[in-house]
């Protein structure tokens, strides 16, 4: 396997099966960790990309990286044989099984150009301390790759409600 954590010549970008075998790595610990680990992570990084480059570049660093996210996990945990309805449920149901959110639809156009949906108990944020700011940029990439990829309309999402903003569900606005 290549190594993806060196960019040298010939590195092809992330790919699915570069998370490897975790059952076979982490036969003893198992696939799960505590929440508060992965925003350790998710926070440093995002100060980090702050202090270097500004707010709106870490947003728009966040936003790629849930994109590449949601574009690998749509084309490897989702069935995009599935009519929009039945694929929304399929989304619905891996997020809550791997314990990210739970999803649902508040309204959808019928042109389907313009959805309105939520996540509740979102991993990215719910419980975090109000800062008047919504955060939960990886997530508006994650969600518009998983879009995509299902009606192969370019979204664009942003997050209109958050937990960090004082809202107890994190709203997103999207539209092709």
């Amino acid at each position: 396997m290549d190594n993806i954590f060196m960019q040298k010549a010939g590195y092809q970008g992330f790919k699915w099966e570069h998370l490897g075998d975790i059952a076979a790595g982490r036969g003893n610990m198992g696939e799960e960790m505590p929440v508060t680990l992965y925003r350790l992570m998710q926070f440093t990084m995002r100060d980090v990309l702050v202090k270097r480059h500004g707010m709106e570049v870490a947003d728009e660093f966040f936003r790629e990286a849930g994109y590449l996210a949601g574009s690998e996990f749509a084309k490897n945990m989702l069935d995009m044989t599935l009519e929009f309805d039945d694929y929304v449920a399929d989304v619905q149901q891996k997020l809550q099984q791997l314990k990210v959110g739970m999803l649902r639809l508040e309204s959808v156009s019928n042109d389907a150009k313009e959805i309105i949906l939520t996540v509740d108990e979102d991993l990215d944020c719910s419980g975090l301390p109000i800062t008047g700011q919504v955060v939960c940029n990886y997530d508006e990439g994650f969600i518009a790759a998983i879009l995509d990829a299902r009606t192969g309309r370019s979204y664009t999402v942003r997050e209109i409600d958050c937990w960090a903003n004082g809202d107890r569900t994190c709203r997103f606005q999207c539209k092709a």
